[in-house]
């Protein structure tokens, strides 16, 4: 995976988008503010996500956050992997720690995300 081709919400998720098709995880800046995480919850494969709508939370010793969809889709798999072992989120946020995959309803709607540069800029600047 490309981080510097990762498209980014100002709600810390990244998505790889690959034509109709995007991975969708949350970054290492969300990663390290969370710290020891315990609990991942994931939607059910078939859901539909609206783009900034909550699809699922990340619990850690110290909060609970929502994680919202970058963009519109349906999900077309979850990581298991996560769910079992929350750790593995911490580990490797953009390859083991991947959330969920969605087929895009409207694959020009990842365009209308961040950067990686400006990304950072915005998570600097709080």
């Amino acid at each position: 995976m490309n981080l510097d081709s990762l498209k980014y919400a100002a709600t810390h998720e990244w998505i790889d988008a690959q034509g109709d098709a995007g991975t969708v995880g949350i970054t290492r800046f969300a990663v390290d503010q969370l710290t020891d995480l315990v609990f991942v919850e994931l939607p059910a494969v078939g859901k539909k996500l609206s783009a900034g709508a909550p699809f699922g939370v990340v619990e850690s010793v110290k909060a609970v956050s929502d994680i919202y969809a970058p963009v519109a889709g349906e999900v077309i798999a979850i990581n298991d992997a996560v769910v079992r072992e929350p750790a593995l989120l911490s580990e490797d946020p953009y390859e083991k720690g991947w959330l969920i995959k969605l087929r895009l309803d409207n694959a020009s709607d990842v365009g209308r995300l961040m950067s990686k540069g400006d990304y950072e800029a915005s998570c600097h600047s709080h």
